[in-house]
């Protein structure tokens, strides 16, 4: 093995990685970069004193440039009947962006990004750093408010598909 690339087929590795259960979560943004949001699985908590949380977000994703120049970001995690919300924001239903904010009731709370009211909690960040490791960029979150919903099921993602629990 010559490079770091070398170590586990990508292929294997994304296989593995599938078989772990991750709450499905929809992150947003507004302001100068535009209005926008993509489907995530890839968030957790980094610290509660001060509340930071962390997305990762793929290079290539046409939001990505969005989230970096607004500066402030929401991570709305769905219910389990969130299912189409999802699909939509992972750009598997072709909806243009503003057509998927029509399919969910938004507020904003401190930073102004889009906070999805039927989510089962949301954090409403101010970005303080961004990481690029490989394919994707590792986006640091100040959680500036918190809105809390519902105990319904909570939407998750594993082997491929989602599931309610």
């Amino acid at each position: 093995m010559d490079t770091l690339t070398d170590l586990v087929d990508p292929a294997m590795y994304r296989e593995a990685m599938s078989r772990l259960v991750a709450p499905v979560h929809v992150i947003t943004t507004s302001g100068e970069g535009g209005a926008c949001g993509l489907t995530a699985s890839a968030v957790t908590s980094v610290s509660d004193s001060p509340p930071i949380v962390l997305v990762c977000v793929n290079r290539k994703s046409q939001t990505n440039a969005a989230f970096k120049k607004n500066g402030r970001f929401c991570v709305n995690t769905l219910e389990g009947n969130q299912q189409a919300l999802a699909e939509a924001f992972a750009g598997r239903t072709g909806l243009a962006m503003p057509d998927r904010f029509a399919l969910g009731s938004w507020v904003t709370l401190a930073t102004g990004a889009p906070v999805l009211e039927s989510a089962r909690a949301s954090f409403d960040c101010r970005l303080t750093d961004v990481l690029e490791q490989g394919s994707h960029s590792v986006l640091f979150g100040l959680v500036e408010a918190v809105r809390v919903g519902s105990h319904d099921q909570a939407l998750v993602y594993l082997d491929r598909a989602y599931r309610r629990v």
